[in-house]
């Protein structure tokens, strides 16, 4: 491959060499949580897969503009376009001021994303602060044509659009087969065909959350308020729009089309979408009733959950498999990772202990070579991760006396080991360096005492404190300078 960055851009289905529009600076935008709740594995998955992807941009020297949003208006039950609002009716039942539940969930939302160490983005803009640009950029689709008003309200007319572009291409839906399929709603009476979608709902007199527009006091369809914010921070095309695959249809379809409609051009270069989390092969979600939260996985309070798990622990796993793949939710699995993840950590703190030689057992230069390979690859981070772990085994045997390694090798290793597992994809340990230091005193004396028997040739001490270390995960080795340990993994 060559030494370039190649994405999956889903709207081709291809593999593309990533060449931004105005190099060095890179637009992109995500599409962030509507905060109606506490953030959940689903949500995780998104803010680390494009986490990545601007660690990675920044990494190779481009200027990253990072826009990620926070749905707090429009979006309504059942991704539909009649219902109430998610946040109004959790206002309602929590008897709040809608604002509050958006503050209070937005904070938390934060806690979150800072236990998972993703990086807050270059800006957050909010739905509701974005309410004007939204409703000029209805007017612009009403004057070219596309969009018709009914009792107050504007839909975008997905017949006309499809005339004359390819309403569907995104998410490879044909237009016949959504009018055949669409089911008859409440309100339907008020929209020319089934597949059309709100650009602005007219408020009903109980809906809290409305402002006033040419056509009625209302609120923004939940499609418009990504098109109108990635316009306003990024311009009319920019680079990357990513988010979840849930979002292809209808919500990314319909922003594209509004778009092309508003600005006569595509939003956006690259699409990249990451893949869904399943448990027991279903899509875990909210509106599924099947989801664990972030705060339930790393106090382990939830039925589904043996036990607590870290928020390391909880990248990692998502790391391990590559952001298009869908990812099954396991106990198991994530014990699994949680034991890579000591694996990993363990071997980058035995890095600053190695003694060096005058020669090298192995070839670091080929590691650095392959992990750039791999996150060229469409950020494949699974075989990132694959490849230093594959070197964990050469760390071990130099840890071990059975490797050597120069000082310049040895240097070399630590800095591919900083920035591919610290710098880009975003790990640290979690281990609190008091604790090391004390495991560390403890572990000596053990060994101390081991190594006291042995010469006293009590050897039936000796070996029940090497069998008692390895059933609690400690490995001991024995080598002609004494003893080493190692978690046993």
């Amino acid at each position: 491959m060559e030494n370039k960055l190649f994405v999956y851009n889903t709207i081709s289905r291809t593999k593309e060499a990533f060449e931004p529009i105005n190099p060095p600076l890179v637009g992109m935008y995500v599409c962030g949580p509507t905060v109606y709740g506490d953030a959940h594995l689903g949500h995780a998955r998104p803010a680390i897969t494009f986490d990545l992807v601007f660690r990675y941009l920044q990494h190779l020297g481009y200027k990253v503009r990072y826009v990620r949003n926070i749905t707090d208006v429009g979006h309504l039950e059942n991704d539909a376009d009649e219902g109430e609002d998610k946040i109004a009716k959790k206002a309602r039942l929590e008897q709040l001021e809608p604002m509050e539940v958006v503050q209070y969930f937005t904070d938390r939302y934060h806690i979150n994303m800072n236990q998972l160490n993703v990086l807050s983005p270059s800006i957050e803009p909010r739905a509701s602060g974005h309410i004007i640009e939204q409703i000029e950029i209805v007017k612009k689709i009403i004057e070219k044509g596309y969009a018709y008003e009914t009792n107050g309200s504007v839909y975008f007319d997905v017949v006309k659009y499809d005339s004359s572009h390819h309403y569907g291409k995104l998410s490879g839906r044909i237009l016949e087969d959504l009018l055949s399929n669409t089911r008859a709603l409440d309100g339907q009476d008020e929209k020319r065909n089934a597949a059309d979608f709100a650009l602005w709902k007219k408020a009903e007199p109980e809906h809290i959350m409305r402002w006033p527009s040419p056509w009625s006091d209302g609120f923004p369809g939940w499609h418009m308020e990504c098109s109108a914010m990635s316009c306003k921070y990024l311009g009319e095309h920019f680079d990357i729009h990513g988010g979840g695959m849930d979002l292809l249809f209808p919500h990314h379809e319909s922003e594209i089309a509004q778009s092309n409609i508003a600005n006569d051009k595509e939003p956006c270069k690259y699409w990249l979408h990451n893949n869904m989390i399943t448990i027991n092969g279903q899509k875990m979600g909210k509106s599924l009733g099947n989801f664990i939260t972030l705060n339930e996985f790393f106090a382990g309070s939830h039925s589904s959950l043996e036990k607590a798990f870290s928020p390391m622990t909880i990248r990692f796993f998502m790391l391990q498999t590559h952001y298009r793949s869908t990812l099954d939710f396991s106990n198991e699995a994530l014990i699994a990772s949680e034991k890579g993840l000591k694996r990993l950590m363990l071997a980058m703190e035995i890095l600053d202990k190695l003694k060096p030689s005058e020669v090298s057992t192995t070839d670091i230069s080929q590691l650095s070579n392959k992990c750039y390979e791999a996150m060229n690859d469409d950020f494949n981070s699974p075989q990132v991760l694959a490849n230093l772990f594959d070197t964990v085994r050469f760390i071990n045997g130099v840890n071990d006396n059975d490797e050597t390694i120069t000082a310049d090798d040895l240097q070399k290793l630590k800095v591919i080991y900083t920035t591919f597992v610290i710098d880009l994809l975003g790990l640290r340990n979690e281990t609190n360096t008091d604790q090391i230091e004390i495991i560390d005193s403890l572990m000596t004396m053990i060994l101390n005492t081991r190594n006291l028997a042995k010469i006293n040739r009590d050897f039936a001490v000796s070996d029940k404190i090497r069998a008692d270390l390895n059933k609690i995960g400690i490995a001991v080795k024995d080598n002609k300078d004494g003893s080493t340990w190692s978690f046993g993994i």
